[in-house]
């Protein structure tokens, strides 16, 4: 029959399909399977849980962007090359890109919450501590803890069970800050109430582990940048990875225009100002600032970039836990810190603590150089006075108001500062 159709083929075919014949070879199993060409397949992204930390949940931070990575929504940087390697997994962050709709991408930050080092030293440290093996389930191992049973009998996040935490955002903890946390912790299905019912095991642990860890995933959930606090925005967890908006970190812009660096400096201290005087009456405070402290969004706009080192007294409850009772250590105490490091007594914070620090630390590095002579020595003279605790009896708002007058004539209006252009034109805010 193969021969027949051949020879029929070759007679009364045209020539175009003559050659069609011919190539196919005139095997009918061969023209019965032609079919348009298959779709190139790219090539997949393999992640593997470790990279991720999914290895070590529920000792983890969540889960809630997972999906996203592994539908390739988000993407590293290097994935763009041709080999689509993953980054080494010892980085502390990695710039990448997320997308809702597969078509438009806009940059975000991914980071761990500390170095994957400290994160294998801490690990270690609860299987010895623990159950006195080099390996082990790290959370079987942390729900025999003391802490995480009192965790699973509670119905309300409770000072006593922050206690000994080393995040400065528990260091003077307030019933109506534990409860805001409860309320809008983010890795689960929102309950909009200040009791525990809706958390699992399984959530309870994440967010004990978190806690304990590095607040700073926690304290962008809390305090969401839609309502105007100065963080940038929560996208998710994934394992031990987190997902935010992108900035760049202030140390980018120390050798900027002055006209750049006097606006980033005016927008440094509006967040100092904010940090002491806001509508909900939590006063912030820093316990360490650095060059990646802060972050400068493509618009132009400042955000606290690393909100690690934030510490939070309550204005309107005061501390719920006595110095003494801050002193209680264990295991989750030690997870990133070391168990002898001293905590700081809430009584010993003042307003002007953040603003000599900064004065300290950042706007020397952003200001300094900058300007001609007259304005220059101003501002010289303002950041020694401030950097040695400003030395006289004035406030702190006096103290902004007075650099800020320096600074506000210095600035311009231009499409570079696009988060307040063209408003700049129209309002003397400005």
């Amino acid at each position: 029959m193969g021969r027949w159709t051949c020879c029929l083929c070759s007679r009364v075919a045209d020539p175009l399909m003559l050659l069609l014949v011919l190539a196919l070879g005139c095997n009918p199993s061969t023209a019965a399977t032609a079919s348009p060409s298959v779709p190139h397949v790219k090539p997949s992204y393999s992640f593997g849980r470790t990279f991720l930390g999914l290895d070590k949940c529920n000792a983890c931070i969540g889960t809630s962007i997972c999906k996203k990575f592994f539908k390739e929504e988000i993407r590293f940087d290097t994935w763009l090359s041709s080999h689509l390697k993953l980054p080494p997994s010892s980085l502390l962050s990695y710039s990448g890109n997320y997308t809702d709709d597969a078509k438009s991408w806009r940059l975000v930050d991914i980071t761990r919450l500390t170095s994957k080092y400290q994160h294998d030293r801490a690990d270690k440290r609860i299987c010895t501590s623990l159950l006195k093996t080099k390996t082990c389930s790290l959370e079987r191992a942390l729900r025999r803890t003391q802490r995480f049973q009192k965790w699973l009998r509670a119905k309300r996040l409770t000072p006593d069970l922050v206690q000994g935490l080393s995040s400065p955002m528990l260091r003077c903890p307030s019933q109506r800050l534990l409860d805001r946390i409860v309320r809008r912790y983010a890795e689960v299905p929102d309950a909009g109430s200040i009791y525990m019912d809706h958390l699992t095991d399984r959530d309870k642990l994440r967010l004990l582990y978190t806690l304990a860890v590095n607040s700073h995933p926690i304290l962008l959930q809390i305090f969401p940048d839609v309502e105007g606090w100065p963080f940038p925005r929560y996208l998710g967890s994934c394992g031990r990875l987190v997902v935010s908006a992108s900035t760049r970190p202030l140390r980018d812009f120390f050798g900027a225009a002055p006209e750049v660096a006097a606006d980033l400096a005016l927008q440094l201290l509006a967040v100092l100002r904010s940090m002491g005087t806001n509508d909900l009456n939590y006063f912030f405070y820093f316990t360490h600032v650095d060059a990646g402290t802060f972050g400068v969004f493509s618009n132009g706009h400042l955000f606290i970039r690393d909100a690690s080192t934030l510490g939070i007294i309550d204005k309107e409850e005061g501390s719920q836990l006595i110095d003494g009772q801050q002193e209680y250590k264990d295991i989750f105490s030690c997870l990133t810190v070391d168990c002898q490091s001293p905590f700081v007594s809430c009584d010993s914070i003042r307003e002007k603590h953040s603003l000599v620090m900064v004065c300290q630390e950042l706007l020397p590095k952003l200001l300094t150089g900058k300007f001609l002579p007259p304005v220059q020595e101003k501002i010289d003279a303002f950041l020694q006075r401030c950097a040695r605790g400003l030395g006289d009896d004035r406030g702190v708002s006096e103290a902004v108001a007075e650099l800020a007058g320096i600074l506000k004539p210095l600035r311009s209006c231009d499409s570079r500062f696009a988060y307040r252009y063209p408003d700049c034109r129209y309002s003397d805010k400005y």
